[in-house]
């Protein structure tokens, strides 16, 4: 049931923490167009715009609702990516997009939120015993296989990785034993050879760039070396706003989307830098503190999730453009440009502020 009178408990620092952030983002795009709100500027508003609209919608919504409707969400999620392999156009070199003539809808962003949900639902009520027991995981183990399968057909390393990571991380807090993780690690680390064989050539040429960029500076290693001579050249107080030369003479590729950290450190030096640092750490902390309050499972771990998918896409991508990991399709939260990527972030706060906001309702099992 709707009750929009709750919006009154919510917690408002989150809130001023995604603004803060979204605008920080747009000046981002601003300088990206050399002082324009066009082409990325003005599209973002709007889509921000919409995406808070659809943040409070899904903020009254009983947590009950989400606990009831978790499996379909999964489900339509896992369709929409089996779509993709059909009717799906590619998008920053993978076929990860469904043309809906308003906007571009890209399903792996939904399952990233369905995964969450689904692996919360099913944890939902298991004692810790019994998730000690091997055949309690299988369940699990093959909603992450089926859609992580599904992104590296299109192919997408970023979002297989992501889903990966999120789902170990539920496993990790539903109560799964550390040893289960290290031999599965182990098993991972002494298949890297098969492995290895079946990436396609560029996603092997990336590894390679990773671990040694300066052995093609001018193709494969173009993008990282020059994301890493412009945080350099931003020293400690960086450029200036608009100043970036790297970006504003267009040596800095994707400064709007995947490098859009590198420009702000070059335009605000390392102290910029680690004050936007700051604020997705106490984002995330604020996330944190309403997963520690919540009175039921399926909350806890929706959130849990959730605020870790935030983590890894902020980790992720600043290690990318700094070189510390292999350059990944993963959009820095709030501030890329990006319809899909926007809206699923907003919705997942949404359902963060849902558990919150519900926190006293019981869910059975």
């Amino acid at each position: 049931m709707l009750r929009f009178a709750l919006l009154k408990r919510l917690d408002l620092w989150p809130l001023v923490l995604i603004t803060l952030l979204v605008g920080i983002g747009l000046l981002m795009l601003y300088s990206a167009a050399n002082g324009s709100f066009y082409p990325w500027g003005m599209k973002q508003m709007g889509r921000f715009g919409v995406g808070v609209l659809l943040m409070l919608l899904v903020a009254v919504i009983d947590s009950r609702s989400w606990f009831a409707n978790a499996y379909l969400i999964y489900g339509m999620a896992l369709v929409l990516l089996m779509v993709v392999e059909f009717m799906g156009f590619v998008g920053m070199g993978a076929q990860r997009l469904i043309d809906l003539y308003i906007f571009n809808l890209q399903p792996s962003e939904i399952m990233r939120v369905g995964l969450i949900l689904a692996l919360a639902r099913y944890f939902h009520g298991h004692s810790v015993e019994e998730i000690g027991r091997a055949k309690i995981l299988i369940i699990p183990t093959l909603m992450i296989i089926a859609p992580t399968l599904l992104a590296m057909r299109q192919p997408d390393l970023g979002t297989a990785s992501m889903l990966i990571l999120s789902g170990a991380a539920l496993f990790f807090v539903a109560g799964v034993r550390i040893w289960k993780f290290v031999a599965i690690g182990t098993g991972v680390v002494a298949s890297i050879p098969v492995l290895w064989t079946f990436l396609h050539s560029y996603q092997q040429q990336r590894i390679l760039t990773f671990l040694n960029p300066e052995n093609d500076p001018m193709k494969s290693g173009y993008h990282i070396t020059q994301s890493k001579i412009a945080l350099g050249s931003g020293g400690i107080w960086g450029k200036g706003f608009l100043q970036g030369t790297q970006s504003h003479l267009n040596f800095l590729p994707e400064k709007q989307t995947d490098f859009i950290f590198t420009m702000f450190g070059e335009e605000f030096g390392f102290v910029g830098a680690l004050f936007l640092m700051v604020l997705y750490a106490l984002f995330i902390l604020y996330n944190f503190q309403i997963a520690l309050e919540a009175r039921t499972q399926f909350g806890r771990f929706v959130v849990i999730g959730l605020t870790t998918t935030f983590f890894l896409y902020a980790f992720i991508n600043m290690a990318m453009v700094m070189g510390f990991l292999p350059v990944v399709g993963i959009p820095l939260p709030f501030l890329s440009y990006g319809g899909t990527a926007m809206m699923t972030l907003l919705v997942s706060q949404g359902l963060i502020f849902s558990m919150a906001l519900h926190k006293d309702i019981r869910i059975r099992r």
